[in-house]
């Protein structure tokens, strides 16, 4: 006959797979580049990104943007300071950006403020 410590031992060892679960952070989904045009401003560039992202609140939403050269260099970077729970998609714009001369493309990347950045690049070309 199985005592009370058999018991518990059981009872800790279907629990454990379910607590650990429980415990993992949640991970919500990345935010998207829905769209985005780049024109030139004078002597420099100006970057206007529409992004979407299930934002929760100040403790999980996309917090940012960069444009990329074609070989993943920084050029500018869009900070996004507060969350945008009620207004998705929302367009926002940077400028002042000094692209490389003979620039054909751009590259933009998401990033939230959880999960960091997407990982996932989006291809603007230039005009």
């Amino acid at each position: 006959m199985a005592g009370p410590i058999c018991q518990t031992g059981a009872m800790i060892r279907l629990a454990l797979p379910l607590l650990l679960l429980l415990a993992a952070p949640a991970l919500a989904d990345p935010p998207v580049v829905e769209g985005a045009e780049a024109g030139r401003s004078s002597e420099s560039w100006r970057v206007s990104v529409t992004l979407s992202h299930p934002d929760t609140g100040w403790n999980h939403y996309a917090d940012g943007w960069r444009v990329l050269d074609e070989n993943g260099t920084e050029l500018g970077r869009r900070v996004l300071h507060h969350p945008h729970v009620d207004e998705q998609p929302f367009t926002r714009s940077l400028s002042g950006l000094d692209l490389p001369e003979g620039s054909g493309a751009i590259w933009i990347e998401p990033r939230c403020s959880v999960d960091g950045w997407s990982g996932t690049r989006t291809r603007v070309d230039l005009p």
